[in-house]
C-alpha cells in the first residue's frame, strides 16, 4: 500500500480539484522514484556504460511495472510522451501496415480526437473512414460492430470509457466480434488504466494506449501495449528505441514515475474503487436534486467509479466552469483536448444531445484526495451558480414564459 494521498494544499486553501481525468496530482512516492533521476541520473540506455546501464534498468523495471497494471507482457509496452501519440501510433501504424488487407477504418462515435483525426487524415491516403452509431449512453452495439465488419476492415478504434460521459464500453465482447473477423482493435484506456482492473487477454485487444498522468504519474509518459504478433509502422523513425516502433531517447524520469505510480495503482484498485464510488454516487444523486433541468450524461451503472457527468440546460458550460472556479471548484466540460474548442462535443451529439444542450456539458472527475466534504462544496457553490447564469440566459428565459418547451 503507498502512503496516504496528499492533497497538494487544495483543501486547505479551500478548494476542490474535480478534473482528475485530465491530470492528477502526481503522487509523492512518484516524486520520491523521479527526483535523483533528474538530479544525477543520466544515461542513455543504448550507451553500454555503467551510467547507460543503469538508466536501462530502469526503463524495464517501469516497463514491467505498466505491463503489470494491464495484465501485459513487459515486451509488449511501447513507451510514447502522450496518450494522444499512443493513439495515433495505433491508428496510423496499424492502418498502413494492414493496406493490403483493406482499407477501411471503424471507430466509434465518441472516439477521442486523437483516434478521429488521424483516421480521417488517412481517408486523404486512400482509406474510408466509417463512424460506429452509440446509444444514448454511449455503448456501441455487438451487433453493429459485426454487420459493420462484413466487408472486413484495416482496424477497429473503441474507446475503453469516454472521459466526457465515464461510459465503460463491453472491449471484452467486442474484442470477440474483432477477432472473428481477423481485425485488430484499437482500445484507448486513458479513462480506465489506473482506475479499475484491467487485462489485455480479457479485453482482446491488439492494442491499448494509456497514459501515467491519469493515475497519479507525471505528464510526459504515456504508452501503448502491443500484442504479440500485431504489425504496426513507426511514426517517429531514426532509432532503435521501443523495438524501433518509437524511435528517440526515452524520457527516463517520467517513464520511471510513470512505472511507479503504475505499481501503486495496481495494489490498490479495490481501496480506490470503494472510497472513490460513494462519493461519484453522492454527486450524481445531489446535483439534480439540488438543480433543476440537470441532464445525467453516460450509463447509470457502467461507468468509472470516480466519473459524474451532466448537462445543465440554458446556459453555456464555460462560464459556468469559470464561475465555479471563482467559488473555488475545479471542474471540465467535454475533455480535455476539446473544451476550449467552444463548438458542441461529438461525443454528446451522437447520445442524442442538440447542441444547445451539449454545450452545458459538466465533467467532475475524482481523486482519491477527494472526501463527501467536496460534494457538500460543490452542491453549495454550483446552485448559486446555475442560478446566476439561468436569470442571464435568454433560453431559460423563454423557458420559463412558456415559448421553450
Amino acid at each position: 500500500m503507498g502512503k496516504p494521498y496528499h492533497t497538494h494544499d487544495t483543501q486547505a486553501s479551500g478548494e476542490t480539484y474535480l478534473d482528475h481525468i485530465a491530470a492528477s496530482p502526481v503522487r509523492e512516492e512518484v516524486l520520491e522514484v523521479m527526483t535523483p533521476l533528474l538530479a544525477d541520473g543520466f544515461g542513455n540506455p543504448q550507451s553500454v556504460h555503467r551510467r547507460g546501464q543503469k538508466a536501462a534498468e530502469v526503463l524495464e523495471r517501469a516497463r514491467e511495472q505498466v505491463a503489470s497494471l494491464v495484465g501485459a507482457r513487459p515486451e509488449e509496452v511501447v513507451f510514447t510522451a502522450t496518450g494522444s501519440e499512443a493513439n495515433n501510433l495505433a491508428v496510423k501504424g496499424i492502418a498502413l501496415t494492414r493496406m493490403k488487407h483493406s482499407r477501411r477504418l471503424i471507430v466509434s462515435a465518441i472516439e477521442h480526437l486523437s483516434v478521429f483525426n488521424p483516421a480521417k487524415r488517412l481517408v486523404k491516403e486512400g482509406f474510408e473512414f466509417e463512424v460506429l452509431p452509440v446509444d444514448r449512453y454511449g455503448l456501441v452495439s455487438v451487433e453493429d460492430l459485426r454487420e459493420a465488419l462484413k466487408p472486413g476492415a484495416a482496424l477497429v478504434s473503441i474507446i475503453h470509457a469516454s472521459t466526457e460521459i465515464g461510459t465503460i464500453s463491453p472491449i471484452e465482447e467486442l474484442g470477440t466480434v474483432c477477432r472473428e473477423a481477423g481485425v485488430p482493435l484499437h482500445t484507448d484506456a486513458w479513462g480506465t488504466a489506473g482506475c479499475i482492473p484491467l487485462d489485455m487477454a480479457e479485453l482482446g485487444a491488439s492494442t491499448l494506449a494509456l497514459a501515467g498522468q491519469n493515475f497519479g504519474g507525471p505528464p510526459g509518459a504515456a504508452a501503448l501495449v502491443v500484442r504479440k504478433g500485431t504489425r504496426l509502422s513507426p511514426l517517429i523513425e531514426g532509432g532503435i528505441q521501443e523495438r524501433s516502433i518509437r524511435s528517440g531517447q526515452e524520457n527516463i524520469p517520467a517513464i520511471a514515475g510513470m512505472g511507479e505510480a503504475a505499481r501503486l495503482a495496481a495494489s490498490e484498485t479495490e481501496q480506490r474503487i470503494a472510497h472513490l464510488t460513494p462519493i461519484r454516487d453522492a454527486i450524481i444523486e445531489r446535483l439534480p436534486a439540488a438543480i433543476e433541468n440537470l441532464i445525467r450524461t453516460g450509463h447509470p451503472e457502467k461507468r468509472l467509479p470516480n466519473h459524474a457527468s451532466f448537462c445543465v440546460e440554458f446556459i453555456e458550460g464555460e462560464g459556468l466552469l469559470l464561475f465555479l472556479d471563482q467559488m473555488g471548484v475545479m471542474a471540465a466540460s467535454g475533455s480535455a483536448c476539446t473544451s476550449k474548442a467552444l463548438k458542441a462535443s461529438h461525443v454528446l451529439e451522437a447520445i442524442g444531445l442538440d447542441a444547445a444542450t451539449a454545450q452545458g456539458s459538466i465533467v467532475f472527475t475524482l481523486g482519491m484526495e477527494n472526501s463527501m466534504e467536496d460534494v457538500d462544496r460543490l452542491v453549495a457553490a454550483m446552485k448559486p451558480v446555475v442560478s446566476r447564469l439561468r436569470e442571464m440566459s435568454p433560453l431559460y428565459k423563454r423557458k420559463d414564459d412558456g415559448s421553450v418547451q
